[in-house]
């Protein structure tokens, strides 16, 4: 369980009850997703104290007022609206289970409408295939492995990122790549040939350590990543839009969005894909 002290959360007042309480809730998180949901929770203590009003007794009112001034006041986008509401209504929701509260004022609040289409936009097929060249003719050997793992496996860039050599093993006769994702939940990620020799091309004769090198030879990080491909896409004998790793989760994941057979290692949609962008890799 967290602490007080790893959550940096401010409260209203030194409520011994609201912080432990608030460490349970974050408790159940890892990762930039514990980040993330202590520093909305935060921004929501934040504003029960400049309204001198304690956490746990305010009431469903009190909580719609916070979620109009997200809107009209800090103007956060509907997204942001509704994530960081859902964070509140997470931790009471805690705090009913855990009985520090009886009712949850956050049970009736309503979120904004998020649309279901995500405003990220992809790469079209040939855009891909323009950085999938870009990055195979690169001289940093790390260049066509990232945009491989990202594009071609659909991984998050923290995936990528915290992917090792050790990770690369086989499954019922399938070269796979042992990922911990969203969760701490494993996946075992086919590599169709293509990606398996991007990456071998970048492990070179390694039997351990990152997958992925900065060019210090240390583990590349996301912003190190958003730096490798902007000057892929420059390189591009295409025109790219402005590139951040996400927008190539965004193409994997649009293309197979409608696929059924993508939890079936022997069917996975990784090697149709991988397939169609034969021409680049």
């Amino acid at each position: 369980m967290g602490t007080s002290s790893d959550i940096d959360v401010t409260f209203a007042g030194d409520d011994l009850v609201l912080r432990l309480a608030s460490a349970v809730y974050l408790a159940r998180f890892t990762g930039s997703s514990r980040i993330h949901c202590g520093s909305d929770l935060r921004l929501y203590f934040c504003w029960c104290t400049e309204h001198n009003l304690l956490p746990l007794l305010v009431v469903r009112a009190e909580i719609e007022r916070y979620v109009r001034w997200m809107q009209e006041i800090r103007r956060f986008k509907p997204s942001t609206v509704a994530r960081r509401t859902a964070v509140v209504t997470g931790f009471y929701r805690t705090c009913v289970i855990d009985g520090v509260i009886e009712h949850s004022p956050a049970e009736y609040v309503r979120r904004p409408r998020v649309p279901n289409e995500s405003p990220t936009l992809g790469l079209s097929h040939l855009q891909f295939e323009a950085l999938l060249t870009a990055g195979r003719d690169s001289a940093n050997l790390f260049d066509f492995a990232l945009v491989a793992m990202l594009g071609l496996l659909g991984l998050r860039i923290f995936e990528a990122c915290k992917s090792d050599v050790e990770d690369i093993g086989e499954e019922r006769g399938h070269r796979v790549l042992r990922v911990i994702g969203k969760g701490s939940k494993l996946a075992l990620i086919p590599l169709p040939p293509a990606v398996g020799r991007a990456i071998d091309r970048a492990v070179g004769d390694r039997d351990r350590g990152p997958i992925l090198l900065n060019t210090r030879g240390r583990r590349m990080d996301r912003h190190c990543a958003t730096i490798r491909l902007r000057r892929l896409a420059q390189d591009s004998a295409t025109r790219l839009p402005r590139m951040h790793p996400h927008m190539l989760r965004h193409s994997f994941v649009t293309t197979m969005r409608y696929d059924r057979a993508r939890t079936n290692i022997d069917r996975h949609p990784n090697y149709i894909l991988a397939a169609n962008m034969a021409s680049g890799t």
